[in-house]
């Protein structure tokens, strides 16, 4: 079974080769935040495949959002510069252009960028405006995450996207008007009824409007949104594994054959162009996280946001907790944890940062089960580096519970 998860809250994505104006950067502090994830969680409606913490039907909420947002960045007591900014949702574009610049200013008060650092936004296409992307470049918006998904209108149809392809091709030739430095297009694959020739029409017409990164998503139907309760009612079929390894092969080859590198399970960059604050996330990195079901990883402690939009902003504005998960992990489980994420980068876990990085050795956490893998053909072990090998990166989920 092919198992390529899209990681939420907790863990997100990243490596250890850095965004181009951050290339002579060290990896962020492990304890220290030197990252700021920020949640915009107002979205139009539900796609069919999202369980992420969302809020539709609530535009008249989103400036008491921001109040509360500001309250809870504020509680800092300081500003503390970073080196990253993301925006992440939700639909962050569908605040309004005096909104995202509200959102900027409370950032650059209690987040101030520092260096030669990297702003990053999640964006859908039909609601980014030429007028919304001047706002964000204004403040130095260096990298737009555009939501494609697919370019064709069944697929679009089956997740519930609503956007065309001339808006897509609008946005990006807006963000280039705008010399915006990096564009990234996210694509799903593995759709109920997608063919392979459908999906490589889905890279070819990406390809082409030649973005600097791609982030390619096996299609997972998480328990309770609209599409899972579809797949339960039998309204929809779900490719089989042989067919998603298939679309995942063709993602691997045709993006490599076009000059991108495969630098991490789902992701894919030109040179130079790798997403730095993802980085973060798969070297366990420490990380700020503020909204409405936003994690943040601080002094090692992982803790989670509540995911209700009414109970953020009355807890915030009250002067209430906002945290409903939290918890800090044993050394051990720390260890595993970060190794376990490191995996999903293609140059592995490097055996002198990860002792650095955890107090252990990575022989030890592993133990036999390490060399059954490389047996299998699932781990690649060269002295230096423990990695997926190709093979291995289709079962990645499934090797990593095997490891520990």
């Amino acid at each position: 079974m092919i198992v390529i998860t899209i990681f939420d809250g907790f863990f997100q994505t990243g490596t250890s080769r850095v965004h181009s104006n951050l290339q002579n950067n060290p990896i962020p502090n492990w304890r220290q935040p030197e990252a700021a994830y920020i949640h915009i969680p107002f979205c139009a409606q539900q796609c069919g495949y999202c369980d992420f913490a969302i809020a539709t039907g609530k535009d008249s909420s989103r400036d008491a959002y921001l109040d509360a947002l500001e309250k809870e960045i504020s509680r800092l007591g300081k500003p503390h510069p970073v080196r990253s900014w993301f925006i992440g949702g939700g639909t962050p574009t569908e605040l309004t252009e005096s909104q995202l610049e509200r959102l900027c200013r409370i950032l650059k008060q209690w987040l101030p960028l520092t260096g030669e650092a990297e702003f990053s936004i999640e964006a859908n296409p039909d609601s980014t405006t030429m007028e919304k992307l001047a706002v964000l470049s204004s403040h130095g918006l260096t990298r737009l995450s555009l939501g494609v998904q697919s370019f064709q209108e069944p697929v679009l149809k089956l997740l519930d996207r609503r956007h065309d392809n001339p808006q897509v091709e609008r946005v990006v030739e807006n963000a280039r008007k705008l010399k915006i430095s990096s564009i990234s297009i996210d694509l799903i694959f593995g759709s109920a009824g997608q063919s392979l020739e459908s999906w490589k029409y889905d890279l070819t017409r990406g390809m082409a409007l030649k973005p600097d990164h791609f982030s390619t998503y096996g299609l997972t139907y998480e328990k309770g949104t609209p599409l899972w309760k579809k797949m339960n009612r039998g309204q929809i079929i779900p490719l089989e594994d042989n067919e998603e390894l298939a679309h995942y092969e063709a993602a691997i080859d045709m993006l490599e054959a076009h000059g991108m590198e495969h630098y991490e399970i789902s992701s894919f960059a030109n040179m130079g162009k790798r997403c730095w604050h993802n980085q973060v996330y798969w070297e366990n990195g420490a990380y700020h996280g503020f909204g409405m079901g936003a994690a943040r990883y601080v002094d090692g402690r992982r803790e989670v946001n509540v995911r209700n939009l009414e109970s953020y902003i009355q807890k915030v504005l009250s002067g209430q907790e906002t945290t409903f998960q939290s918890e800090q992990l044993e050394p051990r489980e720390e260890a595993v944890e970060t190794l376990g994420l490191n995996l999903r980068r293609m140059q592995g876990a490097n055996r002198v940062r990860f002792l650095k990085r955890t107090g252990f050795n990575i022989d030890d956490i592993t133990g036999p089960r390490k060399d059954y893998l490389v047996q299998q053909g699932l781990l690649k072990d060269d002295g230096e580096n423990l990695s997926l090998t190709r093979r291995g990166r289709h079962l990645a989920d499934w090797v990593v519970t095997r490891l520990f």
